[in-house]
């Protein structure tokens, strides 16, 4: 992955050597890397600012689909309000040194945002992901972003970022859930084999344990790719499945973006302290 991500200071930068460089870890291991949820509202925002996490994470809306003077807001549906427009939220981001990764809900919101990073831009010297949902995948609704719309306005912007697509997802305790298919990390790697851009995928830690060879698979096509796992607030999955992923994939592509207390139990059984 480090062969094509940016410079430094670059929105591509890998996220590794950012933090390294800024003396913020102490080697190339995604598992170092922590993150700020949701950090929409300027309550969570100012709290993830004071915070020790290396990414603050956040949702961009529209709060409506009116005209297109619609300013971006801070939301994670089903929200559809919010205190925060993505405006002033920039201006408070750019006042730290954090990664920050913006995950679109819906096409209508990508354009005006990237207005409005244009603006800072020469401010945000440090990895940029933005993120979308573009392909349907295990238990998911139909795409939430259309993959080509979404990276073209991207690009039309800014050359240089990195992105980070997934799929839709979804996960029931009472079911059997099917992990990522083949055809779905087919589909995946046809749509991001043309990019110039470093590209993470959000894959679900429910979801790890019947997917590992897809992954993996995915992985080894391009050192332009890394995985980012996330998880559901009432996802249950195991630790084993997480150590599986850190002893059989790269742990230069591999980000753990976790909630509490697994991400603790996880970063202990790898020996890696938790700073709150």
């Amino acid at each position: 992955m480090t062969d094509n991500a940016g410079g430094p200071g670059s929105w591509s930068e890998n996220i590794l050597e950012y933090f390294l460089r800024n003396n913020q870890i102490t080697t190339e291991d995604g598992a170092q890397i922590t993150w700020s949820h949701a950090a929409n509202h300027k309550a969570q925002l100012n709290e993830a600012l004071k915070s020790t996490t290396h990414m603050i994470e956040a949702d961009v809306i529209l709060p409506s689909d009116g005209s297109e003077h619609d300013q971006p807001i801070m939301a994670h549906p089903p929200e559809t309000n919010s205190d925060n427009t993505l405006q002033d939220w920039l201006a408070e981001v750019i006042k730290c040194n954090k990664g920050i990764k913006l995950d679109f809900k819906s096409l209508a919101a990508v354009k005006p945002s990237m207005m409005l990073l244009e603006s800072v831009k020469q401010h945000l010297t440090r990895p940029v992901w933005l993120n979308a949902d573009i392909l349907p995948g295990p238990n998911g609704s139909s795409r939430a972003v259309e993959a080509k719309p979404f990276i073209d306005t991207v690009t039309s912007f800014f050359s240089d970022v990195t992105f980070s697509l997934g799929w839709t997802t979804g996960w029931h305790p009472e079911k059997v859930n099917e992990g990522y298919s083949w055809t779905m990390v087919k589909e995946m790697d046809y749509i991001c084999k043309e990019l110039n851009q470093p590209v993470t995928f959000p894959v679900r830690a429910a979801l790890l344990s019947q997917s590992y060879s897809q992954l993996l698979w995915l992985l080894r096509k391009s050192n332009r790719y890394s995985l980012t796992i996330w998880t559901g607030k009432d996802d249950k999955y195991s630790i084993e499945d997480l150590l599986y992923i850190r002893d059989h994939f790269d742990q230069k592509q591999v980000f753990y973006d976790l909630l509490e207390p697994q991400n603790h139990e996880f970063k202990k059984a790898i020996g890696i302290k938790v700073h709150f």
